[in-house]
């Protein structure tokens, strides 16, 4: 049976317009989740496939019946080994929504949330060995505090860094509401859950090591897409949102832009938003989760 607690997919219409869908064609959906972005694309596909990528195997166990669909139990920053076991590359468009899904917040026992107290995991994939709690408990004070400014750009980083190794002196932290309440602490009176928000994320970004995944999956994505195919990243943060752009415009993350002998610039997409989509007020109030979505897409030359 389907799991009915998936968000509604943000940006929907505007993604699958972007891609530009034919009815024929092979597409990529590399972060499956409750599958709302494949069924829009199985909508409107007669002969073609998707083939749709989440490295939880939860997500898996929600896979849409159609003979179309393709699931891959993998991260996609193995997008084109995958793609090629299937004979399914080059592909005419890839879509990649990059926020975790509500499933996998709402689960306490899985340590996404700052809502309820579970375990200090945060693995995307469950069959992968580092977790939240080896982090806080086994990673040096100046690698936390490297961490936390990194990832979740707190700016006190080091105050955090150093409670949390006080606090493990006395006893390791295992649990998300213990790791809140030294968070607490060196928080803003009045911002403590945003605060917290910064500090989970900094964590859940180094256990799935989701920027060196990222920037594997928009190189391999290149390689995998026909030309004139549609290339759709949906990013949540600005840490994504910046590999994206520099990405789409230059062909590197630095964003350094390299031009040939007639000063044409040496990339292999060319940007179709030259500004990045966001959700409108109305898509807002009704997920809320969509309030920080921002939308890019480029198109292979």
């Amino acid at each position: 049976m389907p799991l009915m607690n998936y968000h509604k997919s943000v940006l929907l219409d505007e993604s699958i317009q972007a891609l530009a869908i034919r009815p024929g064609g092979y597409y990529a959906d590399v972060t499956y989740g409750g599958g709302g972005h494949t069924r829009a694309i199985l909508a409107m596909l007669k002969e073609g496939k998707v083939i749709a990528f989440d490295q939880d195997e939860e997500a898996i166990q929600n896979k849409i019946d159609d003979p179309k669909l393709i699931m891959v139990n993998s991260n996609f920053r193995f997008l084109r080994n995958f793609l090629k076991l299937h004979n399914a590359i080059p592909v005419d468009g890839i879509l990649a929504d990059l926020g975790i899904s509500s499933h996998q917040i709402d689960q306490a026992d899985r340590g996404f949330s700052t809502r309820f107290d579970g375990m200090l995991d945060m693995r995307m994939d469950q069959r992968k060995k580092l977790t939240a709690r080896e982090i806080v408990n086994g990673y040096s004070e100046a690698d936390l505090s490297a961490l936390f400014y990194t990832y979740g750009e707190v700016r006190n980083a080091h105050k955090l860094a150093a409670r949390i190794v006080e606090s493990r002196k006395m006893k390791p932290l295992y649990t998300t509401s213990e790791l809140k309440g030294i968070i607490n602490t060196c928080a803003e009176r009045g911002k403590e859950f945003k605060y917290q928000a910064q500090v989970f994320q900094a964590l859940r970004i180094v256990v799935n090591e989701e920027m060196d995944a990222l920037q594997e999956f928009l190189k391999q994505a290149v390689q995998a897409l026909k030309p004139g195919g549609r290339l759709v990243v949906i990013s949540y943060h600005s840490l994504e949102d910046k590999l994206v752009k520099n990405f789409f415009r230059s062909g590197n993350f630095e964003g350094k832009i390299e031009k040939d002998f007639y000063g044409n610039i040496l990339t292999p997409l060319k940007v179709i938003t030259r500004k990045a989509m966001v959700p409108t007020p109305e898509e807002i109030s009704e997920n809320n989760r969509a309030r920080s979505a921002k939308m890019r897409v480029a198109e292979k030359i």
